[in-house]
Parts: C-alpha cells; structure tokens; sequence
C-alpha cells in the first residue's frame, strides 16, 4: 500500500508539473506536440524494448501468450460496447463515442501505472496487451471516422508502429536470450528511465488546454462512467475465476480503466467530426481517470 501511494503522489506530481508548464506558457502548443511525437518515437519504444530483459520462464511466456488473448477478447468487448450503448447519439458524437471506446490512453497512462505497480513484467504484459489496441487503432478505429480502411495502409501503419516495432524486438531478445551489450544498454534504460515522468507531463499539458468550465455534459460524464467504471468492472468480474496469474488480471483490469485516447480528438478534427466534443471527452475522462486509477490500482493489489 506504501509503494502505491508513492506511485499515485508521483504521477499526481508529474501531472502538474505538465499542467504548470502549459499554463505558464513556458510550452507552446508546438513543444507539447513536439514531447508527445518525442515520448511515442523513442522514449517510450525503449522502455518497452528494456521491459522484455528479464528472466526467461514458461510462466512467462504463458502470461503473454494469455493477456493477448484477453486483450482481444477486450478490444471485441469494447466494439459491441460502443455500438449498442451510443447507437442513438447525433452521427457525430457517436463516432468520437465509439472511437474513444475502443482506443483508450492506455499507452501514456497505462504503461507507467502498470510498470509502477508490477515492475518490468507489468510493463512487459503491457506491452503485449498494446498491441490488439494498436491494430484495431488503425483498422476498426480510423473507419469509424473515414468510412474506409485499407489493407495494405493498415498494415504499414501497425507494423511500422514505433510501439510495436519495439515490442517485436523484445520477444524476440526474451526468446533467443541474445546479451544486449551495455554500450547499447545503458543508453536503453537511460531513456526509458525518462518514460512516467514525460507521460505523465504531457496528460497534464492535455488537461491545461482544456476549459473546465465548458467541460460538463451529461453524455461526457456517461461515457466517462462506462470507460473508466463499467467496463474496467466487466473486465475485472470476468476474470476472477479463470485461472490467470495475479500479474495479467491486474495489467488487465487497469489497462482498461483508461480515458479516452488523445487520438480521438486529433482524428474529430481531422475529418470534422464536432472535435470540440472530442477534445472534452478526452480532457474530462483523463481528469476524472485519476482518481478511478488510483481505485483500480488498490482494488487489484488485494
């Protein structure tokens, strides 16, 4: 309980030091951009990268092989969820709805709270769980908004993910058990070391561009509710009885009690989907996801 209330002050710290920073005007709405492209293209790929050095195990291997599974399963969930629940909304509000669904903030949010509570495993699964998410991020994901999706630009979209690229070279340096040198190493872990903190700045930076007082609606608080309450419970009552390992429940659980993802209002305003809606789903539900983390987090370290 001690490590988890250091982990939620240090996030909460980190939060508002990203808040102050874009308050401040000390980063512009370009730097902000700029540390996001920095935290996704490098930061965070060698995080993920240092996350797969660990002790070889076919518990190990097993929990991968199973919270892929249950991320699938999830993503799934989480198509049929939007769809029947937001059917009736204006076109619009329904797209941005079923987006922010299906492609939670669990990558600037998810990852950090699952390292910080499980350590390089957690961050580990987190990673495999990532990716279904990314897939369905640029498949399912970008039709619901440009009606189309291609074969082939899906294909080079996921593949080329920097995330999943780094995820790929982590299986296969945790199966062939092959030696990083340290002068590669060390400059690996250096920078993933930098992972919280940046992530945690940038949520702080999306909440500081947001206007509160605007920010209130009854459909924003519904959809808040069912992603960062109903579907994280769903999640956790379904996997009390099979036989998972105490690691893939709790990544799992808390990677689906995540706000919505910053992509949802960048694609809204890409093809003109009401982005001002978009931009306050995502900045209400990460505000309220604080304290529904910090719940989760102790709900699943019982």
């Amino acid at each position: 309980m001690k490590e988890l209330i250091v982990l939620q002050v240090t996030i909460f710290v980190m939060i508002a030091v990203g808040f102050c920073m874009r308050k401040w005007k000390i980063v512009s709405a370009a730097g902000k951009g700029e540390i996001t492209n920095l935290v996704l293209y490098l930061i965070l790929p060698a995080n993920i990268v240092t996350s797969f050095l660990v002790e070889f195990s076919k518990e190990l291997v097993r929990d991968c092989v199973i919270i892929l599974v249950i991320s699938i399963l999830i993503q799934a969930f989480c198509v049929i969820f939007g769809k029947l629940v937001y059917r009736k909304q204006p076109e619009d509000r329904r797209k941005n709805l079923e987006y922010a669904t299906i492609c939670p903030n669990s990558g600037f949010l998810g990852n950090p709270v699952a390292e910080g509570i499980y350590g390089a495993q957690g961050l580990m699964l987190a990673s495999i769980y990532m990716i279904p998410q990314r897939i369905m991020m640029w498949s399912a994901g970008l039709s619901i908004y440009s009606d189309k999706t291609s074969g082939k630009g899906l294909a080079k979209s996921v593949l080329t993910h920097p995330c999943v690229i780094a995820c790929l070279i982590g299986i296969v340096l945790l199966l062939t058990r092959v030696k990083v040198p340290n002068v590669i190493l060390t400059p690996l872990k250096t920078l993933g070391r930098c992972n919280t903190a940046m992530s945690m700045m940038v949520v702080g930076m999306i909440l500081a561009d947001a206007d509160l007082k605007t920010m209130f609606d009854r459909t924003i608080l519904w959809f808040t509710v069912n992603r960062l309450v109903v579907i994280p419970l769903v999640i956790f009552l379904a996997l009390r009885f099979p036989p998972v390992s105490e690691l893939v429940r709790g990544d799992s659980v808390v990677l689906s009690a995540m706000p919505a993802g910053a992509t949802t209002s960048m694609l809204a305003a890409k093809y003109d989907r009401d982005p001002e809606f978009a931009a306050k789903l995502v900045a209400f539900s990460t505000l309220l996801s604080l304290p529904a983390i910090c719940l989760w987090t102790w709900i699943v370290s019982l």
